[in-house]
């Protein structure tokens, strides 16, 4: 009864919860918060104290005292440090909640393909003791589909490929379940880490991940420019020979060599994922190409690499940052008639 009347009051949400960035939405409105998953806190008499949750977090990353530490508690598209998680999604749903302490929503989030049973009830767990009455989970590659608009319930083929902070899915969708998916612990992370042993390797150049990121924004391509060098961007570190502050140029082509690696994984992925799918659905995928979404898709060139690769069509969804948060957001709003892919571990 008392859970029931609190569902009038509560806003049901649902979260992307991902390695990179945390997505909420609210039934009725829309994506209403994005930011970043980083949490900074102290430890005081044995009990970590949370000091700052999300944009203000992130900026503190690489930078803190000893007594203060900014942390991303999700890896790989799952919970890593289940306290500091906790008090994350606790922090965001009191963010956008606005129906009182008691009124307690329904929550629907997204996990990894992948992940393993463990590590779903850790974040089902997670989000019940952050105060949802009920937590309902989806597969990402679902939710992505779902948010880039694709035909997903049709008895067609179709693939999605979401590159996400930690993870890239790889997912064949057909009559709206999953015939074929396969989840690679790639994602932006992973370039932004080659781009650092890169730096460090041929420029002996120490940077942060905060500076991998913003080269890999900037100027961050998967395939060698046409002019063998590309645009380029000054950026600082410490000079690992004599430990003081250093500046110097990067270029596209740099960052493309650097980058290589992980945009190699992503491909085979696509291609074991087109070996494995069954004949009639591999002709609907011929048809209607590959999609990819989320933010390791909006790297330079990604979708020209991959279509070389392929020799399918590659096309990039229109709010690829998105996709996952408005799919997972989708399935909420359309609750009956998607209940076979939402588990509420009842």
């Amino acid at each position: 009864m008392f859970g029931a009347l609190s569902g009038l009051f509560s806003a049901d949400m649902a979260i992307d919860l991902g390695t990179a960035n945390t997505l909420v939405y609210v039934k009725g409105k829309g994506i209403v918060l994005n930011e970043p998953s980083v949490v900074a806190y102290q430890i005081k008499n044995g009990n970590k104290q949370v000091l700052a949750v999300g944009e203000d977090a992130k900026l503190m990353l690489g930078r803190t005292p000893g007594s203060i530490q900014a942390i991303r508690p999700m890896r790989d598209g799952v919970i890593a440090d289940f306290d500091v998680a906790e008090e994350m999604i606790k922090h965001f749903i009191r963010k956008v909640h606005k129906g009182g302490s008691w009124a307690k929503p329904k929550v629907i989030v997204c996990v990894p393909h992948g992940a393993t049973p463990v590590e779903k009830r850790a974040i089902r767990e997670s989000v019940l003791s952050a105060g949802a009455r009920k937590a309902g989970l989806i597969a990402e590659p679902i939710a992505a589909a779902i948010g880039a608009g694709m035909p997903i319930t049709d008895p067609t083929g179709n693939m999605v490929v979401d590159i996400g902070g930690g993870t890239t899915e790889v997912a064949v969708l057909s009559l709206a379940d999953i015939v074929y998916a396969r989840s690679v612990r790639v994602g932006g992370d992973r370039m932004d880490e080659a781009i650092i042993n890169y730096l460090r390797r041929q420029h002996n150049l120490l940077v942060g991940d905060a500076t991998a990121e913003r080269i890999k924004t900037s100027i961050g391509s998967a395939r060698m420019p046409d002019d063998g060098r590309g645009a380029s961007m000054e950026i600082r570190g410490r000079d690992l020979l004599n430990g003081v502050p250093k500046e110097t140029e990067v270029t596209q082509a740099q960052v493309a060599e650097a980058v290589a690696e992980p945009v190699q994984q992503i491909c085979e992925a696509v291609m074991t994922a087109l070996e494995s799918t069954p004949p009639d659905l591999a002709a609907d995928i011929v048809d209607r190409g590959v999609m990819l979404t989320g933010g390791g898709a909006l790297l330079g060139d990604l979708d020209l690499a991959l279509r070389e690769q392929t020799g399918l069509a590659i096309s990039i969804a229109d709010e690829t940052m998105n996709c996952v948060a408005l799919g997972t957001g989708k399935s909420l709003e359309y609750e009956q008639q998607l209940a076979h892919v939402i588990d509420f571990g009842n």
